[in-house]
């Protein structure tokens, strides 16, 4: 049965990489239903291998944004920034920064759905194809998620007494000593001259003489409400999984009722809710799916067990292991059951050497996190970013994606990982 479920598993991938984007909704949700049909998965184990959480969260969150580029908040943050900025490169990395920032402290999915409206209202604009400041804000997003215990669920785990019993100043000062955060800040700096090469043709000039009104403020009201809910909901501990979701989904039914009171409009209601990207929650939906049962055969146990072996006796070796395969392994498979798999592993390695397990830890945090930015289905941020682009009319390739992906999680990884050894190898 495990065979079967990595020759499936490979041929899902090889059958995304191969055939249109706009297939992989099918082939994830195909791959999902044959795991169920020969029993690699359990029929009645399918609702709870579903992250619920991620898809309230992305529904919810595009009904907001819909209703948000509507109301032209989008376009006169737009004007802001075209202002201050020389040229589309610049505008391209500002607009990276500012999500990576944004995602720090909230999840990477949400900062997606926030920022990249702004992006594509300026390419629309400059009348300039949005897809690399989209990928930029996507992964960049990803890249700060293990800067703060707050910043993505593979951080929170990290709390845990099991693992490094860290709370969020830890991330910041860490054993009398810069933490972890300032790995990722360096990683996030050393992709500022990664964009510089791939974007230098880009020096387009930019201006904008148009002057956009905002004349309506209640989408603006939903999208910084739901925000802040977020961010403060990341400081309680022992909250229901689904809170983030739950969040996303009422603030966007308020944002839908209150435009419905104010303007009786139920053609657009109507439209905004058959515009939600139903297409990424199909693609997340089955990937949940194949992940959990290739998880439930022991396959993501057996990984972890190589990754240990080559590894051996040697520290550097088996740090650099963890390191680098962990970015491999996430730019396939979801990074959640991978740390959770990896975190009981590592710490019994740590301690069977005789060394602390803070630098196994952080390794693997950030290898997990940031390997997602290699492939376009690696993380979900990343698949929503594409899926707004799809709604736009542009259709993003593995290669296409993978051009800004990886490059950007080289220098990051690199970054990070020299800085973990020589900073906080306790």
């Amino acid at each position: 049965m495990k065979t079967v479920a990595i020759s499936l598993f490979a041929l899902m991938y090889i059958l995304m990489i191969a055939l249109p984007a706009k297939c992989r909704p099918f082939i994830s949700c195909l791959t999902a239903a044959a795991f169920a049909a020969i029993g690699i998965i359990s029929v009645h184990a399918i609702p709870d291998a579903i992250d619920w959480n991620i898809i309230m969260m992305i529904f919810g969150t595009v009904i907001i944004v819909d209703y948000f580029i509507q109301s032209k908040m989008p376009n006169l943050i737009a004007d802001k920034l075209l202002a201050i900025s020389p040229n589309v490169m610049a505008v391209t990395i500002i607009m990276s920064l500012f999500s990576g920032i944004i995602s720090a402290f909230i999840d990477n999915v949400a900062t997606v759905y926030m920022v990249a409206p702004v992006a594509l209202a300026i390419c629309k604009k400059l009348k300039i194809s949005p897809v690399s400041m989209v990928i930029s804000i996507a992964v960049s997003s990803n890249l700060q998620g293990a800067a703060t215990l707050v910043g993505d669920t593979t951080s929170i785990m990290l709390a845990a007494p099991s693992a490094a019993k860290m709370d969020f100043l830890d991330f910041f000062w860490f054993f009398d000593r810069p933490g972890i955060f300032f790995a990722v800040e360096l990683g996030a700096l050393l992709t500022v001259p990664i964009m510089l090469v791939l974007f230098r043709k880009m020096k387009e000039p930019v201006s904008s003489d148009e002057k956009t009104v905002v004349t309506d403020n209640i989408p603006t009201i939903a999208m910084v409400g739901h925000i802040v809910f977020l961010i403060v909901a990341s400081f309680i501990p022992g909250k229901p999984e689904v809170t983030n979701g739950v969040i996303c989904m009422v603030w966007g039914i308020f944002c839908v009722v209150a435009e419905l009171i104010r303007t009786k409009d139920f053609k657009t209601m109507c439209l905004n809710i058959k515009n939600v990207d139903y297409a990424t929650i199909f693609l997340l939906a089955g990937l949940f799916v194949v992940i959990a049962g290739i998880t439930g055969q022991g396959i993501i146990d057996d990984i972890a067990a190589l990754i240990i072996k080559v590894g051996g006796n040697n520290y550097f070796l088996l740090y650099s292991v963890i390191v680098w395969g962990s970015v491999l392994i996430s730019a396939f498979v979801d990074n959640i059951p991978y740390v959770a798999t990896m975190i009981p592993v590592v710490v019994g390695v740590a301690e069977q050497l005789g060394h602390e397990r803070y630098l196994l830890l952080f390794g693997l945090l950030l290898g997990a996190t940031l390997g997602g930015n290699i492939t376009p289905v690696g993380a979900s941020a990343n698949i929503a970013g594409v899926g707004l682009l799809r709604k736009e009319g542009y259709e993003v390739s593995f290669k296409e994606f993978m051009r800004i992906g990886l490059p950007f999680t080289l220098a990051a990884v690199i970054g990070g990982y020299a800085y973990c050894w020589f900073v906080l190898n306790i």
